[in-house]
């Protein structure tokens, strides 16, 4: 697995933050039964930058926490993918050219995340950094594999699998 690290702040985590990118990465793969070797990119941005690429991709003109681009397209039958997802990635890798040919990795796509966003709602949560910071990235490879919450049944499928991951990592509210 590799992953793309560019901080674009002058921010600071007091925490090891790639070694935890990687493993709530490794767990999210390794939840969905996501088989293959990946790439994915992760840039730390401030608000006017997230509230830039949110305008520019969504046409919504304010900042937010994270902003998830996944390279693969997926059918909008998020259920679909929840019961089936093994034989889904296996069929979606197979159809579609998205790997690196230097590596035979899958570019699964890019993460961008807020760090002020992340440090106010640590703070509005009453959690720690580590969980939002943490948090945040379960969301968006969620997304990058081809999960979304826009009904409230994908919702509360995404819910569930982030609480599920973050428990097995240990990583909880009381952080």
């Amino acid at each position: 697995m590799t992953i793309y690290y560019d901080n674009q702040t002058d921010y600071e985590f007091d925490f090891d933050y790639k070694k935890v990118a990687n493993d709530v990465i490794t767990k999210t793969l390794l939840h969905e039964q996501f088989k293959y070797d990946v790439e994915v990119s992760i840039t730390f941005v401030n608000e006017e930058s997230i509230r830039k690429i949110n305008k520019e991709y969504r046409d919504i003109d304010n900042s937010t926490d994270v902003l998830s681009f996944p390279m693969i397209e997926y059918d909008s039958d998020y259920s679909r993918i929840s019961e089936r997802k093994e034989e889904m990635y296996d069929f979606l890798i197979d159809v579609i050219d998205i790997k690196n040919p230097d590596t035979d990795e899958i570019i699964l796509g890019d993460i961008v995340l807020c760090v002020p966003v992340i440090i106010n709602q640590a703070k509005e949560y009453n959690h720690s950094i580590l969980r939002e910071y943490a948090f945040l990235i379960v969301h968006s490879m969620l997304h990058l594999l081809g999960f979304d919450h826009i009904e409230e049944d994908e919702r509360i499928i995404m819910e569930n699998k982030q609480n599920q991951i973050l428990e097995s990592l240990s990583i909880t509210r009381d952080l």
